[in-house]
């Protein structure tokens, strides 16, 4: 029988699982799809607060989904997850994750015994000193991991590992066979905003900025004095300013040009950043995803503010389907379950 993996993405209020056959192939097929609603205060920014009700979601989500693998792929990445550069001695990879307690202390905000700790290769050279690899530190807080983990054991499921949500979205949105060379990723969720840069699809570079889509949402309300559901509304169809029609509308779009140009600043400084320690390198687009990334002018306004192309992007533009899966649902889901494609694609690694 095809083995089969369910990548689960809990957000901040529902939960999201794909289920994928063969996720270790080079073709990975969804099978199933689906998500449910989560009880108001059972998660904060994707970190499990009630274990005992996320149980009950993941649950329903398995019947609802009609999941048949009980093998879970769970995601971190919320601000309980530090990604920074680290350059060491070159070393066997185990090796190198046994040091890095003694080595990156001073890069983390918490003690290293209350830290999980990852070490992801991107590159090797040489130095004065021999040679060196160069790659990314992952750091998560080993409370927040260790809550989804014991809520998907409460659930009756067997979690095979944790990922990097930014890695997933990776996998999905930048796949080296679409995107050679260096690009630029920004997934403005509802909370956080992750920018991941990879060159052939290999992440060099993560930061998870936080803001999204949510904050602007409330900030738009208190400014304009209305509710949060119609603040909303406005947001999406308003935009950035393109669809303002009447002197209302032309305050909303620049009332919502404010509140995104910290955002904007934000992108367009990651990139920079990325660039300036990096002189030889060039990043060839951006590729935005996320609820944010619908909003109406932002799209443009990145470009400009970056001089660099941008396009929304689309993480189930190669994606194989059953039979049982129409392409349709997956189109209209496909902002809301990347991330538990790209968790599921990555098993094998996990």
């Amino acid at each position: 029988m095809a083995k089969s993996v369910v990548g689960v993405d809990i957000g901040g209020d529902t939960i999201r699982g794909v289920e994928v056959v063969n996720p270790d192939k080079p073709e990975p097929v969804i099978q199933r799809v689906a998500e449910v609603p989560l009880p108001l205060g059972s998660t904060k920014r994707g970190e499990v607060l009630e274990p005992n009700t996320i149980a009950a979601s993941l649950k329903e989500l398995w019947r609802v989904g009609r999941f048949r693998s009980k093998d879970v792929v769970l995601g971190m990445g919320n601000q309980r997850v530090l990604a920074r550069d680290l350059t060491v001695p070159k070393a066997p990879l185990a090796q190198i994750r046994e040091s890095l307690p003694f080595q990156v202390q001073d890069m983390l905000p918490v003690p290293v015994g209350d830290a999980i700790l990852d070490f992801y290769p991107v590159s090797e050279t040489g130095s004065p000193e021999g040679p060196v690899v160069h790659g990314l530190l992952i750091a998560a807080i080993k409370d927040a991991v260790l809550a989804n983990v014991r809520a998907v054991q409460l659930a009756g499921l067997n979690p095979i590992g944790v990922d990097l949500i930014p890695f997933a979205l990776t996998r999905v949105y930048l796949p080296a066979a679409r995107f050679a060379g260096t690009h630029a990723l920004a997934e403005i969720g509802a909370n956080t905003t992750t920018v991941v840069i990879a060159t052939d699809g290999v992440p060099q570079f993560v930061r998870i900025i936080p803001s999204g889509g949510d904050d602007l949402t409330g900030a738009l309300a208190v400014a304009l004095d209305i509710p949060v559901e119609q603040s909303e509304a406005v947001k999406r169809w308003i935009g950035l300013g393109g669809r303002a029609q009447t002197p209302d509308d032309i305050r909303a779009a620049a009332t919502i040009r404010d509140l995104s140009a910290e955002l904007l600043t934000s992108l367009r400084n990651t990139v920079n950043y990325f660039i300036g320690t990096r002189p030889d390198t060039t990043v060839s687009s951006i590729v935005l995803a996320g609820g944010g990334a619908q909003l109406p002018g932002f799209p443009e306004a990145l470009q400009t503010q970056t001089g660099v192309p941008v396009l929304v992007g689309d993480a189930f533009s190669d994606a194989a389907a059953s039979r049982s899966i129409r392409r349709e649902d997956i189109a209209a889901r496909g902002l809301s379950v990347a991330v538990a494609w790209g968790l599921a694609t990555g098993s094998s690694a996990a």
